[in-house]
């Protein structure tokens, strides 16, 4: 797996963000608990699995509403023996 920036975007946000100065190292306690951080994961992915079921259902629904409201006709077909 390559590290590194993938697109130009990428490339300028590695650009700006190489130069600046954070020097956290030694801080110990994270401001945010793992339970914390794990309910707010949890919740993100409930949200993503949640909007993927709702268009599914959502793209079933529009299929059998196109599918009611088309207009088919009947082809007749030629009688080929009556000709005369």
């Amino acid at each position: 797996m390559a590290v590194g920036a993938r697109d130009f975007i990428d490339k300028l946000l590695v650009e700006k963000y190489a130069k600046e100065q954070v020097d956290n190292h030694n801080q110990q306690e994270s401001k945010y608990s793992p339970d914390q951080v794990f309910e707010v994961m949890n919740h993100a992915s409930s949200n993503a699995i949640n909007y993927f079921k709702l268009s599914q259902r959502l793209a079933i629904a529009c299929y059998a509403v196109n599918a009611k409201a088309a207009n088919y006709r009947r082809i007749q077909p030629i009688n080929q023996g009556n000709q005369g």
